[in-house]
């Protein structure tokens, strides 16, 4: 491969290079791995939800970083979005199978690591 050259797309048979600073796929990796992506992902994993129930699920995430969060996630493909037209809105989110692909790894990771930690006071 040619230096600073980026390679690949879908169907190609050949990969991205995520060590390139234009490489899509880091940008997919950076919003996965983001302080509230992991959460959002983990949350959605076993059945959707609405915006309200997400924020009350992840504790500590603002609706600001909530929204930003979620509108990345939406973008990359990971999370669909559902708009009811009722007022207020009603708008809920749940895991592309993309996004479960992804989410996988994450939840047996936040498994594997709640199972090793002792029970906290």
């Amino acid at each position: 491969m040619t230096e600073g050259v980026q390679r690949g797309g879908a169907g190609t048979g050949e990969r991205y290079d995520v060590f390139h600073t234009d490489c899509p796929a880091r940008d997919v990796v950076d919003h996965v791995t983001s302080r509230w992506g992991v959460w959002v992902l983990i949350s959605l994993r076993g059945h959707d939800l609405r915006f309200y129930e997400l924020r009350e699920s992840i504790r500590g995430i603002s609706e600001k970083m909530l929204a930003q969060t979620l509108r990345a996630l939406v973008q990359d493909g990971l999370v669909w979005r559902k708009v009811e037209p009722t007022t207020p809105p009603q708008v809920t989110y749940g895991l592309t199978g993309f996004g479960r692909d992804v989410g996988e790894p994450l939840t047996e990771l936040f498994d594997r690591i709640t199972r090793r930690l002792s029970p906290g006071p």
